[in-house]
């Protein structure tokens, strides 16, 4: 995995500029009686709205980090974040003309969408289509922002 300033700094490279999305990555130091972990964070601003935040959105009732597969994990001490990085890595490496044919298959947070949404080598005609087939909120926001 690449250091994360170099991977975000490739990502604004793609990201729409006309639109105000910042994508974050940060770790909080937690400390406690029994010694100390760092919680990673995740998490996608739309004009300071908060569209994604992991691990947050992925909370289930028993408290544990559940991702779209189902999968279940105990936060702080498992997540997923070498996991996201290495998706936007694998996004980043994809060709222009095969986003919409490939299928990000180690996409467990819906992050793939986001990403085609706020992609600024998609043009209306593409973005018209993924607003029709993703049920992803916070794409749908995105392609709302780009479309007006």
């Amino acid at each position: 995995m690449k250091r994360w300033s170099k991977l975000q700094k490739k990502l604004y490279e793609i990201i729409d500029p006309n639109i105000e999305l910042q994508i974050h990555l940060t770790m909080y130091r937690m400390q406690s009686a029994w010694g100390s972990t760092d919680l990673p964070r995740y998490w996608i601003t739309l004009h300071q709205e908060i569209i994604f935040d992991y691990p947050a959105d992925f909370m289930n009732r028993k408290g544990l980090v559940q991702n779209l597969s189902g999968e279940e994990i105990y936060y702080p001490y498992g997540n997923d974040i070498s996991a996201i990085s290495n998706l936007i890595e694998e996004y980043l490496n994809t060709e222009k003309e095969n986003l919409f044919s490939k299928h990000f298959e180690r996409d467990f947070w819906g992050l793939a969408n986001i990403l085609k949404a706020a992609d600024r080598r998609i043009g209306k005609r593409r973005l018209e289509q993924l607003r029709r087939k993703t049920h992803n909120q916070a794409a749908q926001k995105i392609i709302a922002e780009r479309m007006h």
